[in-house]
């Protein structure tokens, strides 16, 4: 085009060559091997560069005899990663389980009843008819909550009748020992945490079903007592002394503040993986990447950190074929 720029130029600009690792996904010709397939996400990019970080900083966790948190949302017990959370409190992977209150109750409850699997579009008016709760597309009678509420109370009046006798005051991972203790199950989180002690802190007991019970006890007997702020003193020492920490954190919210609160105490943990499909631009503390968590001293400035952006329901069973379920 005599006269005039060449769009062609504009379109295909002369390039630097890159150096690099070359992109490539997994290659079922060769290999059908969970573990090649691990591997390759190595390679893959966008998100599995950091889903290939997270099993590579936890391995190395694991590798250093790392002190490690587990921190997770009610809703993953909700669904089958309660069974994944059993496995590693059974065969004590790591060291300090952190949850909301629903994370605690539906963990017992499912030793009480089945939830089963139900559909997202389904009218909420015709379950609230039928008694059923909806949480995405699980579905949960409300007649679990009503064993549920009659297995808790005793415990609760126990503590209770200890408190008049001996002033000494009830807090909540007392409790959710002694509810992993009592329901006697092997298919029970809280069972193993309780039978393997390994300590479990609820920043928020009072908000779900638990604390409903808490708050009707409480209505009968005005001078029950539970101490949260003893929850508070012992999550926050855990970190204290300790040669590494790592944070394994899967949803946001109260669980992951509590976590890396608790290890700005050591100015900061070794090791942190986060899970989550909340980005940081509303300045949400569930949305913080590793390095604002490092800005505060509550992740080390030389870690070894990653967030991977995604469903972690979906993510972590694979990560825990690829780091803890590895290791005998």
């Amino acid at each position: 085009m005599k006269g005039r720029n060449n769009p062609r130029e504009f379109i295909l600009k002369r390039s630097v060559e890159t150096k690099g690792i070359p992109i490539k996904g997994h290659d079922f010709n060769k290999s059908r091997d969970l573990d090649e397939i691990l591997k390759s996400f190595a390679t893959t990019g966008m998100q599995g560069k950091n889903f290939h970080q997270a099993i590579k900083i936890i391995n190395e966790m694991i590798e250093t005899k790392t002190y490690i948190y587990l921190g997770y949302t009610s809703n993953m017990v909700t669904s089958g990663l309660r069974e994944i959370f059993r496995y590693l409190a059974e065969h004590k992977k790591v060291d300090v389980f952190v949850t909301t209150v629903g994370g605690i109750e539906e963990d017992i409850i499912k030793c009480i009843g089945d939830f089963t699997l139900g559909d997202f579009r389904v009218s909420g008016k015709e379950l609230r008819a039928r008694g059923i709760n909806r949480a995405g597309n699980i579905f949960i009678p409300n007649s679990r909550y009503v064993k549920f509420e009659k297995f808790v109370l005793p415990i609760v009046k126990e503590f209770y009748e200890r408190q008049k006798k001996t002033g000494k005051i009830l807090n909540s991972s007392e409790l959710i020992w002694k509810l992993g203790e009592k329901i006697n199950s092997k298919n029970s989180i809280y069972h193993w945490c309780w039978k393997n002690k390994i300590p479990v802190f609820c920043p928020a007991i009072g908000d779900g079903s638990l604390g409903d019970m808490l708050y009707f006890f409480k209505s009968s007997h005005p001078d029950f007592v539970l101490d949260s702020m003893e929850d508070i003193w012992e999550l926050n020492n855990t970190s204290l002394g300790r040669k590494k920490t790592g944070m394994i954190i899967l949803g946001g919210g109260v669980i992951k503040h509590a976590i890396c609160n608790a290890n700005l105490y050591r100015n900061g943990a070794d090791y942190a993986v986060y899970i989550n499909d909340v980005h940081e631009e509303t300045g949400s503390d569930s949305g913080a990447s590793p390095d604002e968590a490092i800005s505060w001293g509550k992740i080390q400035g030389n870690a070894k950190a990653t967030k991977i952006f995604g469903d972690a329901i979906l993510l972590f069973p694979f990560i825990v074929a690829g780091t803890f379920a590895k290791v005998k």
